[in-house]
């Protein structure tokens, strides 16, 4: 598939480092999440991509092309700060200035309003909108120019549980249209639900870079239970396949090590052979939460 953004190597030190030697790839027509805690330089590094910041050291290449040009800026919409629209001009006359400064028809004012639902508001002043609804303005501000990457920094912070997911809904449909989006975030279960790839940074590291379902399915676990759960424990740490096993209520939770290949199948019919009968049995994956917990914390 095509690399539609290459990094190699970016570090940029303020008083002290702020992005260390970071490089990842980010492959055209997916949803990439930008995964860390306050000060894990996910900002820093949107701005070096942009050339709002001068990078220390390493290297970009936007659609093959070293750094970022005039002309690179052309293909990517980005909102990397807070909605910056005219309060008392209404949602179309905003647009309508974006537009001018973009060289972009008007006639695609309406169509990206349609797309972040607030056609029926365009008539509306900006100082009526709701936190949500001015989000929603800003990623139709950064469409205007049909882009064919989207940059977006924390676009769900601040906003309620139905706010959030009009944003999600939202990006799920410019996915579709097949533009590349990069989203910078520290909530955990938005980007599980957005991304079909992540970059985990932490302290200016980049600590994993790859698949969603990939960094989600590197440990998992199972949840057990028999008549005896005591015997259950004793058979389960003699199997020696995971790094830990204990009893939370009626439920033994055994944690699978990395290393380790087991079906659901194949563990039932090892403990039937040694005369374990269970009333209940599931295998289940570590949520993205709490595998971003595991790799951000401090050892």
């Amino acid at each position: 598939m095509e690399k539609i953004l290459s990094v190699k190597n970016l570090t940029k030190k303020f008083k002290r480092v702020v992005v260390n030697n970071i490089s990842f790839d980010v492959e055209r027509g997916n949803v990439y999440g930008l995964l860390g805690p306050n000060g894990s330089g996910k900002s820093t590094t949107f701005g070096m991509l942009l050339s709002t910041i001068n990078p220390t050291s390493g290297d970009w290449f936007w659609f093959g092309k070293k750094g970022t040009t005039s002309e690179t800026l052309k293909k990517i919409g980005a909102i990397i700060e807070q909605p910056n629209f005219y309060p008392y001009l209404s949602a179309e006359t905003n647009l309508k200035i974006v537009a001018e400064i973009k060289g972009t028809p008007y006639a695609r004012i309406d169509e990206v309003l349609s797309i972040v639902k607030l056609l029926e508001r365009k008539k509306d002043q900006f100082k009526t909108y709701s936190l949500g609804m001015k989000q929603r303005l800003a990623i139709a501000s950064a469409l205007l120019n049909n882009p064919e990457v989207l940059i977006l920094d924390e676009p769900t912070n601040g906003l309620d549980p139905e706010g959030i997911i009009q944003i999600r809904e939202i990006i799920g449909t410019i996915a579709k249209q097949g533009i590349t989006i990069i989203i910078a975030s520290h909530l955990l279960d938005e980007i599980e639900k957005i991304c079909s790839h992540v970059i985990v940074l932490k302290e200016g590291n980049a600590i994993y870079s790859g698949r969603v379902d990939e960094i989600t399915t590197n440990t998992g676990f199972f949840e057990l239970k028999a008549d005896n759960n005591t015997s259950l424990l004793a058979a389960l740490e003699e199997l020696q396949w995971f790094t830990s096993v204990k009893i939370e209520g009626e439920i033994i939770k055994a944690q699978i090590r990395d290393d380790a290949s087991i079906s659901a199948s194949g563990l039932n019919q090892k403990l039937s052979e040694k005369g374990i009968f269970l009333s209940h049995l599931a295998k289940k994956k570590q949520s993205l939460e709490n595998q971003f917990l595991e790799l951000v914390k401090t050892n």
